[in-house]
């Protein structure tokens, strides 16, 4: 994938969200706030991390476990999907910090060889690292992301606020994909 066609994706990922945010706060905080405990999204966003990450690990070149990998790959799987059976609690929350970890992963790996064409690659390699810590600390804590959304939705304004400021984040990067990283 190139850096600008993963910078648009982002863009547009995270911007869309904010402009329901802005155009409908009280709706936005609803939603955000049922999200730590949603099954279903919990379910899904598992599923989707587990496939992503067998998947990460059937292309990796790791000479020295090439014998063990199809075991790797089941264990994994297995994991996954155990985790949907057995960890009702939080599930949303837990699949979504594994899905930053392979965001942050794929952003790191997509901008590492552009580097030295742009400053501005920075900006990626820094959300990437961001998203990295997010997703460490709310498998850890995933209560955590509970009490940021209760904050971050506490009233209407600052929902508002908070949207526009991801908004205008996600419009810079949407900017640098279709401008500074199109060629890369």
């Amino acid at each position: 994938m190139s850096l600008s066609l993963l910078s648009i994706l982002l863009g547009v990922g995270l911007g869309v969200p904010q402009i329901y945010g802005l155009a409908r706060p009280a709706g936005l905080m609803a939603v955000a706030r049922k999200f730590p405990r949603n099954l279903p999204a919990g379910v899904a966003l598992m599923l989707l991390s587990t496939a992503w990450f067998v998947w990460n690990v059937n292309v990796e070149p790791i000479a020295d476990f090439s014998a063990y990998k199809p075991h790797m790959m089941i264990g994994f799987a297995a994991v996954g999907v155990g985790a949907c059976i057995f960890v009702h609690d939080f599930l949303a929350v837990r699949g979504l910090a594994v899905v930053l970890l392979l965001v942050g992963k794929l952003m790191v790996d997509t901008g590492r060889p552009h580097l030295s064409e742009s400053p501005l690659v920075l900006v990626i390699q820094s959300w990437a690292y961001a998203l990295v810590v997010a997703g460490i600390y709310f498998t850890v804590a995933p209560w955590r992301l509970r009490d940021l959304i209760e904050w971050a939705t506490a009233t209407e304004s600052r929902t508002r606020f908070l949207s526009g400021v991801r908004l205008a984040f996600a419009a810079f990067v949407l900017v640098l994909g279709l401008t500074v990283f199109r060629s890369m």
